[in-house]
């Protein structure tokens, strides 16, 4: 099932002050609602711009992208959390199942506590 979406300029604005991750192909912003007294379902947002191709090239972007959301599991996304995914012009010619391993990234990276060292840092 798919998760909810955005749908008001409002709530995109309002997420734009949370969590980042940037992959090659697209931006993940992620932050968590506080006005609910009980957290509901994950939502997720769509931005591809005019920078990124045509109507035709935009549309088949967001397509990829709700695909993709829809197949999440329910452990990688938080309940109560908001996403929105930026597109950029990479997201075109990148493979699925690539798309699918920086979003699984990105999900885990916008989850991590703040200050939490990266496995694998050179500087660890």
């Amino acid at each position: 099932m798919a998760p909810a979406t955005l749908k008001k300029r409002s709530e995109f604005l309002w997420v734009r002050g949370g969590r980042r991750w940037s992959a090659p192909t697209f931006v993940l912003e992620a932050r968590a609602r506080r006005d609910e007294p009980e957290p509901g379902p994950a939502r997720f947002g769509f931005t591809v711009s005019k920078k990124v191709g045509g109507a035709v090239q935009r549309n088949r972007i967001r397509r990829r992208f709700r695909a993709l959301t829809a197949a999440l599991r329910a452990d990688q996304m938080l309940p109560g959390f908001d996403y929105v995914i930026i597109a950029r012009t990479g997201a075109i010619d990148r493979a699925f199942p690539d798309l699918r391993a920086d979003l699984d990234l990105a999900l885990t990276r916008v989850h991590q506590p703040p200050g939490q060292k990266r496995r694998g840092s050179k500087n660890a």
